[in-house]
């Protein structure tokens, strides 16, 4: 048992060791802002750099078709995929989108998708998926 009046080196020793877990570390330093390219933001503008095709991981075969994004609020690129069948053919180079987290675990990729931590949501200021389906039409910029 500590002293009777050990209470100042119990939380001194309690504030020391909590340095010691990484999520803590992590959490105090702001790590998470510093090394997301959106800064903390749920969604980002960015303009299309180049298509591109992302192999699967193990064991799954397939091409994943993505684009290069580079964000304008920091002028980091990222790679976002093109969700469902077809969206990749109405996106072309120098268009501007917007695009969101996948939401994998810790901000990570999702399933077999290798490196890919982003998905398209608009392009021109225009859904993706009303375009898809054929309900509005891509404004060209």
């Amino acid at each position: 048992m500590p002293g009777e009046f050990a209470a100042r080196k119990l939380k001194k020793k309690r504030k020391h060791a909590k340095w010691k877990k990484a999520a803590y570390k992590y959490r105090m330093l702001g790590w998470k802002e510093k090394k997301d390219p959106l800064k903390g933001a749920p969604m980002g503008r960015g303009i299309v750099l180049e298509k591109r095709v992302v192999e699967q991981k193990q064991p799954h075969s397939g091409l994943i078709k993505c684009v290069r994004v580079r964000l304008s609020k920091t002028g980091t690129e990222v790679t976002a995929f093109a969700p469902r069948t077809g969206a990749i053919n109405h996106i072309s180079e120098h268009d501007q989108v917007i695009v969101e987290g996948l939401g994998g675990s810790q901000g990570g990729a999702v399933g077999s998708m290798h490196g890919v931590k982003w998905r398209v949501l608009k392009v021109n200021d225009v859904s993706l998926e009303q375009i898809r389906t054929g309900k509005k039409q891509k404004p060209m910029k």
